[in-house]
């Protein structure tokens, strides 16, 4: 997957930083459908069953909208999934507030931006410029 990193055209193979590649870990790895989404497979990864820290879980709903059409809502839930997977960077204290943007930017596109504001002064911003891509074909 190909990002901008704080205005850079960036790899994710080629990020070392732990911060960006937990953001990228916690956006696309697909997290535990929750009950009342309706998913015919809940999929999460296995070990959110048994949590180290009660209610903690790794991963994002995004993949949830892998078969949907971009609409204003879809947008919103978007921004929302991306939302509650980033915020264990503020509940652990490593952020002290993010900021995430979801919008169309084509006719099949559509972009998300994550700024994380680190509690110690650092701000990373995050692009991913056709993320519904990543969503509907992997």
């Amino acid at each position: 997957m190909i990002f901008y990193l704080n205005g850079q055209l960036t790899d994710q193979t080629q990020v070392v930083n732990p911060l960006p590649r937990a953001v990228i870990i916690s956006l696309f790895t697909w997290r535990r459908a929750n009950p009342d989404d309706n998913a015919p497979v809940p999929m999460g990864w296995w070990g959110d069953t048994y949590p180290t820290v009660t209610g903690d879980r790794i991963g994002s709903r995004l993949w949830l909208l892998g078969r949907e059409k971009i609409t204003n809502d879809t947008l919103n839930r978007a921004r929302d999934y991306a939302t509650e997977a980033l915020q264990w960077l503020i509940d652990d204290g490593v952020a002290a507030r993010n900021e995430i943007n979801s919008v169309r930017s084509g006719q099949d596109s559509a972009l998300l931006g994550v700024v994380i504001y680190q509690r110690d002064g650092p701000v990373w911003n995050l692009q991913f410029d056709d993320y519904w891509s990543i969503l509907t074909y992997g």
